[in-house]
């Protein structure tokens, strides 16, 4: 059967030829009479700065049915927010930029140490998390869509195609997943090719079929940072700090709705965007840290479920990840010569060791700290604590944008 076929427990939403854009676009402006989407970009100054996100910006001036976007805005002085603020005020979409930094903000932030309520490190979860906040706050918006702010093949079908299934009436979804293929002259995705992938499925054959697994092992791309969602969902979710940001994500979703409500989309043809370094010998940064926050989330999430994760067994999944994702680098070696590809053996054997090494340090810090990171604290819970706190930061961030 062609690629239009269905497996799994959740819709599959493919692309299937060039045609159709302006169609779903023109429903989609029909739509936005009475719909507002959001969409959300988290972003380091450093990277805003980039070439990427010129292109980002200059693709949303063409569209006319989002009714808003936001910049969370990182790692940024005072007169750097100041600057990304002046350059794009006269943007055709009217632009929020959330500056993390503001010192008002802060403060803000820190009465919720009072309350205990775990605020974690500084990563891609909290900036997203805050920005929530600030949407909920706004109280304008129904649909929020989020994506990267290094996405180098960037076009007006991957937004369409994006909030298309949440935001149409017609359609029962909540919540739509990105995915795409990752290539260029050679394949990559490699976290997910040689890590995520093997590792629910080394889960799945060692702990044996369980809802949770199967519903990951859905996902053609787990770890794409592109979703829509309902906003009423931003109010009952919980997102961690780190790098687990996506899994944990579709963790929550599978908690809080149907799976009938759920759906994946084919958004582009290929995806390219800034790729992140191995760090073999440094497991603070780059990939390795990537994967040791997937697995600790992940394991956090299937205890939660129920599933007993002694010694033994962890150290049973670690091998098999082993021997899976070895035999796997086979099946990436045969799809790269069919499409006359780059592929670099050695390489891929590289990130599978250090993968595994990673697996093994998380399962035991796992072990060690049954409780994991804390998550962050859904919205619901901090305006039961201070009902004026959502109130706070609309006043401030409207200031920094007035």
């Amino acid at each position: 059967m062609s690629d239009f076929f269905q497996q799994g427990v959740i819709s599959t939403l493919h692309i299937l030829g060039d045609k159709g854009l302006d169609k779903i676009e023109s429903e989609l402006n029909e739509i936005s009479r009475k719909v507002k989407t959001t969409i959300l970009i988290p972003v380091l100054h450093s990277d805003y700065l980039r070439p990427q996100m010129k292109g980002i910006l200059d693709t949303l001036a063409e569209i006319r049915y989002v009714y808003q976007v936001v910049l969370s805005l990182g790692r940024a002085t005072k007169a750097e927010f100041a600057a990304v603020k002046n350059a794009t005020r006269d943007h055709p979409l009217g632009i929020t930029v959330f500056w993390l930094g503001n010192p008002k903000l802060r403060k803000l932030f820190r009465k919720l140490d009072k309350a205990d309520l775990h605020l974690g490190l500084e990563g891609k979860g909290k900036s997203c998390w805050m920005a929530f906040g600030m949407i909920l706050a706004q109280g304008e918006t129904d649909i929020v869509a989020l994506h990267d702010s290094d996405i180098k093949t960037y076009t007006r079908e991957m937004v369409a195609r994006l909030i298309y299934p949440v935001v149409n009436p017609n359609l029962t979804y909540s919540f739509s997943k990105g995915y795409y293929s990752r290539f260029t002259s050679k394949l990559h995705g490699r976290v997910t090719r040689l890590f995520t992938i093997p590792l629910f499925r080394s889960i799945e054959t060692i702990i044996g079929p369980h809802p949770l697994i199967h519903y990951l092992n859905s996902f053609r791309y787990p770890l794409a940072g592109e979703f829509a969602l309902d906003i009423n969902l931003l109010r009952l979710m919980r997102f961690p700090g780190d790098w687990g940001l996506e899994v944990t994500t579709l963790y929550e979703i599978y908690r809080n709705i149907a799976l009938k409500r759920i759906c994946q989309v084919e958004i582009a043809h290929q995806y390219d965007h800034k790729h992140q370094s191995l760090s073999a010998r440094d497991a603070t940064t780059g990939l390795h840290k990537m994967v040791m926050d997937i697995t600790v989330n992940v394991l956090k999430n299937l205890a939660s479920e129920g599933v007993v994760l002694s010694e033994g067994v962890l150290k049973t999944i670690q091998k098999h990840y082993l021997k899976i994702a070895e035999d796997i680098i086979a099946n990436y070696h045969a799809v790269a010569m069919i499409n006359g590809l780059e592929f670099d053996r050695h390489e891929e054997e590289t990130y599978v060791e250090t993968f595994y090494q990673a697996l093994i340090n998380s399962c035991n810090h796992f072990l060690t700290d049954l409780v994991g990171p804390r998550m962050l604290p859904n919205w619901n819970r901090i305006t039961s604590v201070y009902p004026d706190f959502l109130d706070d930061m609309r006043e401030i961030v409207a200031a920094d944008n007035r």
